[in-house]
């Protein structure tokens, strides 16, 4: 089914990975572990081309083997591509060891078990498992002898199997009970997990069963109908813990009856409709109706198909010739997380997100923000929706919207400045460690920095002042400081609006960074308003930046203020009798110079038990002036030593 507006918010990979298509001489097997498609012609007796996990020519591998006999079931490399797993009887699996990209074949070992096996997985380089009617087994192929050693197993019914290659974990279904067991297998380790909790009055369908990862958690995602309604729903058990028995915290609403498939992209659940032919998107990490605690979710947005794609076809014509693929095909068969193969087009994408037109799909701007803070990609985009918001057309109607989607946004941060922090104190400097464990950021972090960018697109507008005391407000409930350009942003547009008080408060309550370079930049503004100047020296106090406070109070003219905080903060013996002199000469105010003479002639008596100068401070032209303004006071005639 086309968009009649041409709206899409899935795509298929730009460039596919091309393969030849399934026919009488040629079979395609997929390995959802290396993401490797094999095109085996003729049982491999005329080639194997292996292609994949991206369409990159160095990654393909051609060769030929033997056809043993039995047309093959499932064949598999291990993760080094060392040896290849190849499967043609129900109850034998054949490992061929490889030279390079050329297969050994008169070193294949075969080995049979008296059981029917499903199918097998590679876990290590060496280390296969074999999932058979009977329980997993775990063995090591040992090349050099020629011989499979079982290494551990677990006994167990099995009726069919799902594996989860990210997370390392098989999902059994039992014959007893038609229960589901997740087993996580390993390197010589086999660990059964607790049962996940279905319905024992319903027969669950390996067809209806996707297991994959969702915000790093794993999901057991069944597709079952509703009791009542008869639509179809996805039910979302995760495994949330060791030792924790999976649980249904989630219901997909599909709303829709007929064929689905699943896949996951970007942590999103995709669930493909054949038949309206549309991908309905689904974030569990957003709210819901919960009942019983179970959030059930409606689709983020309506269902839309996935984009067009045309594809290129070899033609002896320059131009070449286009194919329009047909979307949700017949010949499609999905893998996890978010693989299509079309066997007959002879054709593999990865499915992506299209997160732009999104934008326009989510009309709830909050719920927007929401969602964009977990998708890969979503931190430019809520940049974008951001800086609209906070644009001239969305003034005033909107403050209680933006208050919101800070507090969305500064609650992420919040939690990540807590961690490094914590990081940071967690290892002292002075103890040596070789290995150092780096937390990984959140999805979307968006920072002081980001929102300042933002937030100088609409300076000294009549409104910016309001959203920059919303965003400050909101740094302070989550006990975030102002950093340095947000504190400087926020001076500027309170001197700009002559909000004096305000900016009085903020530094009073500490709100904004308390810094040198803040108080200095305070100061560059204090030709507006003499209040600025004292914001500034307030800020210095408490920051005990007393040597720039006495410069001001210098510039200023307040000498005598500027000596008495010297003395106290300095100490006598630090505090430069030039400086002040020269200050207090400059005033024109014979009394005020009278005052700071005599009191060096004080502090040069305690110090040195003499009244003179010494020669180092250079005061000669000071007592000079000293001399020839007072002339008569000659017991206190200063001199220089």
């Amino acid at each position: 089914m086309e968009n009649s507006n041409g709206i899409h918010y899935i795509e298929l990979s730009r460039i596919p990975i091309r393969f030849d298509a399934v026919s009488q001489l040629t079979n395609v097997f997929f390995d959802d572990s290396n993401k490797q498609i094999f095109a085996v012609r003729s049982g491999g007796a005329t080639g194997v081309v292996v292609k994949g996990p991206v369409p990159n020519e160095d990654t393909v591998i051609s060769f030929c083997m033997n056809d043993r006999g039995g047309a093959i079931r499932s064949i598999k490399f291990s993760p080094d591509n060392q040896i290849l797993a190849v499967q043609r009887k129900e109850n034998a699996v054949e490992f061929i060891c490889f030279q390079g990209e050329q297969p050994l074949l008169q070193d294949i070992i075969t080995h049979q078990v008296k059981t029917m096996i499903h199918g097998f997985v590679w876990i290590h380089n060496r280390e296969v498992a074999l999932i058979s009617n009977t329980g997993v087994e775990v063995y090591t192929v040992l090349t050099e002898k020629r011989q499979v050693r079982s290494v551990k197993s677990l006994s167990i019914s099995i009726k069919w199997f799902a594996w989860c290659c990210d997370a390392n974990v098989a999902l059994l279904c039992t014959t007893e009970g038609n229960s589901l067991v997740p087993v996580l297998v390993k390197q010589k380790v086999i660990t059964k997990l607790p049962k996940v909790d279905c319905s024992p009055s319903r027969e669950v369908q390996e067809s209806k069963v996707t297991l994959g990862q969702v915000y790093g958690v794993l999901a057991v995602l069944i597709l079952q109908s509703n009791s009542t309604t008869g639509m179809m729903e996805v039910e979302v058990h995760l495994l949330n813990g060791p030792g924790l028995a999976p649980r249904k915290c989630h219901v997909l609403r599909l709303s829709l009856v007929g064929r689905f498939a699943i896949n996951t992209v970007d942590n999103l659940i995709v669930v493909h409709h054949q038949a309206t032919g549309t991908s309905l998107l689904f974030d569990i990490s957003l709210t819901g109706e919960v009942i019983q605690d179970i959030t059930y979710h409606a689709p983020v947005t309506t269902g839309r198909s996935i984009k067009p794609f045309a594809l290129k076809l070899p033609s002896l014509s320059p131009d070449g010739q286009i194919l329009q693929c047909e979307l949700y095909s017949t010949h499609w068969v999905l893998f996890q997380p978010n693989i299509v193969i079309d066997a007959k087009l002879g054709c593999m994408w990865y499915l992506n997100l299209c997160i732009d037109p999104l934008c326009n799909l989510i009309s709830d701007r909050i719920r927007l923000t929401e969602f964009l803070l977990q998708r890969s990609s979503g931190k430019q985009v809520l940049l974008k929706v951001l800086g609209q918001l906070v644009d001239d057309q969305y003034k005033g109607t909107l403050l209680p919207v933006l208050e919101t989607i800070f507090s969305r946004i500064n609650k992420i941060y919040a939690s990540w400045v807590q961690l490094e922090l914590q990081n940071q104190t967690a290892q002292p400097s002075n103890v040596k460690t070789t290995t150092v464990k780096h937390s990984s950021p959140p999805i979307v972090l968006i920072e002081q920095l980001d929102m300042v960018q933002i937030f100088q697109r609409i300076a000294e507008r009549p409104y910016t002042e309001t959203i920059l005391m919303l965003y400050l407000q909101s740094l302070s409930k989550f006990n975030i400081a102002a950093q340095e350009e947000l504190s400087k942003m926020i001076i500027s547009e309170l001197i700009h609006n002559r909000s004096f008080d305000t900016l009085r408060r903020l530094v009073s309550y500490s709100m904004l960074l308390e810094s040198k370079a803040v108080a200095c930049f305070l100061l560059s503004h204090s030709d507006v308003n003499t209040a600025i100047s004292q914001v500034a020296i307030d800020m210095l106090g408490k920051i005990q930046a007393h040597e720039i406070i006495v410069e001001v109070m210098l510039g200023q003219g307040k000498v005598i203020d500027a000596l008495r905080l010297a003395k106290n903060s300095l100490g006598l013996d630090k505090v430069p009798a030039r400086k002040f002199l020269e200050a207090a000469h400059k005033t024109r105010d014979d009394l005020i110079f009278h005052s700071v003479f005599r009191f060096f002639q004080m502090r040069n008596l305690k110090l040195y038990e003499t009244l003179a100068f010494p020669k180092a401070e250079q005061c000669t032209e000071f007592i000079q002036h000293y001399n020839g303004t007072f002339p008569t006071d000659n017991s206190l005639r200063p001199q220089i030593i």
